[in-house]
């Protein structure tokens, strides 16, 4: 390569590195041909096309996915060996949330957040209990709220509904009596508390299995389940986060069980319900949604940045 090639290459690179576009070089090549600004350059500094839309977001769902499986083979060991514990308790387990909750967002809000998910799920005990149904005492389980275990299923669509609602019905009464301390103290984190006791109790209302929206509106109508699925997989997308992925997995499993089980005469049974009784759930459903969003719209707390 002659000497003048060589400086043209160098100076094609200073050109390239120092951010200036304009040519060095004194022929008129560069008009015809603009791809010779970038001939002699290594790999790195050529331009690179667009990466597609599609895979930008696959991989941004895929990433959290392979992390969550991970993590739960990885942990599954562990917590088998420590639920067998005796010890192991809805004490046990709420002192384990709250530890693993303080290490995001200090011990303060983490005991106010688990003592909203426990006021919560007792919602769904007391009523379990009041139909008859034997249940545990809540298990929490951290990052991933809490379950409360039932030795049978309630008896048909009208009161699978009523056990979900009392949920966050009553988690949103909790979480309305830490608001209005919050107001009486004059105290942020009262404040931010119930906003996410809000937050919570909405987001359980979302019509999808295991979700306790989703077994409220399976006595309304099972196509619901679709819906819920739909938005989820939307939202999913938008804002990938492993809890999502989970539910997704979850209620995308279910509603296929629960598809092909339809036709079944048990499954008729079960979804045969009275029409005042589907009014009363689609009420309350509806007119609790409602009653959280404007609850978190007062409650929210503007942040100047």
């Amino acid at each position: 390569m002659s000497d003048r090639e060589t400086d043209g290459h160098a100076d094609r690179f200073a050109a390239v590195r120092d951010g200036d576009d304009r040519p060095r070089r004194d022929d008129e090549d560069w008009e015809s041909d603009p791809s010779l600004y970038y001939e002699g350059l290594r790999p790195e500094y050529l331009p690179r096309e667009p990466e597609p839309l599609w895979r930008v977001v696959g991989r941004r769902i895929w990433g959290p996915i392979v992390a969550l499986v991970l993590l739960i083979w990885k942990a599954k060991f562990i917590f088998v060996a420590i639920f067998k514990l005796k010890f192991f308790t809805a004490a046990g387990s709420m002192v384990v949330s709250v530890g693993a909750y303080a290490l995001l967002w200090g011990w303060q809000f983490a005991v106010g957040f688990v003592l909203l998910l426990f006021v919560h799920e007792l919602g769904h005990v007391l009523e379990l209990r009041r139909q008859g149904i034997p249940a545990s005492a809540p298990l929490f389980i951290p990052f991933l709220g809490a379950v409360v275990g039932m030795k049978q299923m309630p008896a048909n669509a009208w009161k699978e509904a009523q056990v979900a609602l009392a949920g966050p019905i009553l988690g949103s009464l909790g979480a309305a009596a830490v608001w209005a301390a919050g107001e009486a103290y004059d105290s942020d984190l009262l404040v931010a508390l119930a906003f996410t006791g809000f937050l919570l109790n909405l987001f359980n209302l979302l019509p999808i299995v295991p979700l306790d929206g989703g077994r409220a509106v399976a006595a309304l109508h099972p196509a619901l389940w679709a819906v819920g699925l739909a938005g989820l997989v939307a939202l999913t997308i938008l804002a990938p986060n492993p809890i999502l992925i989970l539910v997704l997995v979850l209620g995308g499993l279910e509603l296929w069980r629960r598809w092909r089980e339809r036709g079944t005469p048990a499954a008729a049974g079960y979804y045969r319900i009275k029409p005042w009784q589907r009014v009363a759930v689609a009420v309350t459903y509806l007119g609790l949604a409602a009653a959280l969003g404007l609850a978190m719209s007062a409650s929210h707390i503007e942040r100047d940045i």
